[in-house]
């Protein structure tokens, strides 16, 4: 089922298809555009504290008060009321048109992106994950527009690299994701969030070895893909005067880096309903908010997979088929969902509502994560040169990504697999069924190992914390140019002192 405003818009708009496509773009305006934008505004602030605190730094401070969160507010403003410079000898058309064609695409993948059960503008399609590979995959040609349309050296140097590089790393990016698809058997991003309900064991990152080591393959090409550290040779600000998008300024220069933050928590959300569970808690069915609102979510899978929550029209149909696949019986005379015991029990609309917002909040979570690793990453390990990003691609993820594909078609072929009344489609035997023997001993063997690596990254966040105290000094000279809420500089005071 998707959003069910979405869903019934045919029947209030009398199924006129003008009025039904002014309908959906004026959704996807007023939402998506406003939520493309926080994301990338909140993200470019986030990445400014992360830097600053690996530099021993604070960062932004004093915009907007707390910590200074509307520092990429303000940015933003600044950036409208830059002027818009267009070189002489540039192609104006190519050049005005760059920044926009890379904004688009990015725009367009949050359609197709489910942020919850209900919660997706466009859930129907089986081919979800596919249209956003390849609607994602526009971009390069933006970036190559903008080096070209520029007619500057710096700008093609680093457009060709661009080219290169995201061409390249789409080959291991998506044959890492084919693994997952392989165990999953479905594109459809909603599905793959009900397939891993059943706890963060039954994540497809934990379902065998391969898959295991996929998941790693697909984070080193997303960087690539995003152009991150240590794999930004399309900027590489030190080389190249800023690469690409060395001749934009103002409004147009901040759409590329509102594509790039975008770009970034996209991939990290495909990485999320492929490995990482989806919309779904880490408890799973014991997930203590999911027993407080009555949802269950192994019935809720079930119920979507037999058909009966895509038919559903609104949030009490949908809360009503899945207490029915829950084996919960409606009673007319207490007017509510009692149990095998008698005692009133299952899920209602407004529950079903809380438990969507529920799962918002760990989608965004997760995919923030990821998104948090990336920038960890970019302050933590140097710019590599373009032929060791070429090596890297060609001689070690593409081999080791077609070793995972192999070895996840045998296991799956081989391992015996859970499986479900439901044949048709995505293979629901992994929601519904049981795993037993070798498949469910892998699977809680990389769920201890993956806690462990979670676990590790944890405690160096926490140690870098508790030992904040002993970062280096802010200022080899702090009495003369003190740094931070103080005067960086005051002669006076220097002319006293000396």
């Amino acid at each position: 089922m998707t959003l069910p405003l979405a869903s019934i818009l045919p029947a209030l708009v009398h199924d006129n298809i003008w009025l039904l496509i002014a309908v959906k773009l004026a959704i996807i305006v007023g939402v998506f555009l406003a939520g493309v934008s926080l994301i990338a505004m909140f993200s470019i602030w986030w990445e400014r504290k992360v830097s600053g605190h690996i530099q021993g730094r604070v960062g932004p401070m004093l915009t907007g008060g707390w910590h200074g969160w509307s520092q990429s507010l303000a940015d933003g403003i600044k950036l409208i009321q830059k002027e818009d410079l267009i070189p002489a000898s540039a192609d104006s058309f190519l050049f005005r048109f760059a920044p926009y064609m890379a904004f688009g695409p990015v725009f367009a993948a949050f359609v197709a992106l489910p942020f919850a059960p209900q919660f997706c503008f466009e859930g129907g399609l089986n081919n979800g994950l596919l249209y956003i590979l390849a609607i994602l995959a526009v971009e390069v040609m933006a970036v190559i527009m903008a080096g070209w349309g520029s007619n500057s050296k710096w700008a093609i140097y680093g457009a060709m690299r661009e080219a290169c590089q995201m061409v390249s790393y789409e080959i291991p990016l998506g044959i890492s994701l084919i693994c997952g698809i392989l165990v999953a058997g479905t594109l459809n991003l909603v599905e793959l969030g009900y397939l891993q309900g059943g706890g963060f064991h039954d994540w497809f990152l934990f379902h065998n070895p391969f898959l295991f080591m996929a998941f790693g393959l697909y984070f080193v090409s997303s960087l690539a893909s995003s152009k991150r550290a240590p794999f930004d040779l399309p900027e590489s600000e030190s080389e190249l005067v800023a690469g690409f998008h060395t001749e934009y300024s103002g409004l147009r220069f901040s759409f590329f880096f509102f594509a790039e933050y975008a770009g970034m928590f996209i991939v990290s959300m495909i990485s999320v309903f492929v490995f990482l569970g989806g919309w779904n808690s880490p408890l799973g069915p014991l997930d203590p908010i999911y027993n407080l609102l009555g949802y269950d979510v192994i019935a809720a899978g079930a119920a979507y997979a037999q058909g009966a929550v895509t038919e559903a029209r609104s949030f009490t149909e949908t809360a009503n088929v899945i207490n029915e696949a829950a084996g919960l019986t409606y009673s007319s005379v207490a007017g509510s969902w009692l149990n095998a015991d008698g005692q009133t029990s299952g899920l209602n609309a407004i529950g079903l509502i809380l438990v969507n917002l529920y799962s918002v909040g760990w989608v965004v979570f997760k995919a923030m994560i990821l998104v948090s690793v990336q920038m960890w990453i970019r302050w933590t390990l140097p710019r590599i040169r373009i032929d060791q990003v070429m090596y890297t691609c060609v001689k070690v993820l593409l081999p080791a990504s077609l070793i995972c594909l192999v070895g996840t078609a045998f296991w799956v072929a081989l391992v015996p697999q859970p499986t479900a009344p439901v044949t048709d489609g995505a293979n629901w035997g992994h929601l519904v069924g049981s795993a037993t023997g070798v498949q469910l001993a892998s699977q809680i063997i990389l769920a201890l190992v993956g806690l462990s690596i979670l676990g590790a990254m944890k405690s160096v966040v926490l140690w870098t914390w508790l030992n904040r105290d002993q970062h280096p000094r802010k200022s080899f000279f702090e009495k003369d140019m003190p740094v931070g809420t103080e005067i960086a500089f005051n002669p006076g005071t220097a002319a006293k002192s000396s």
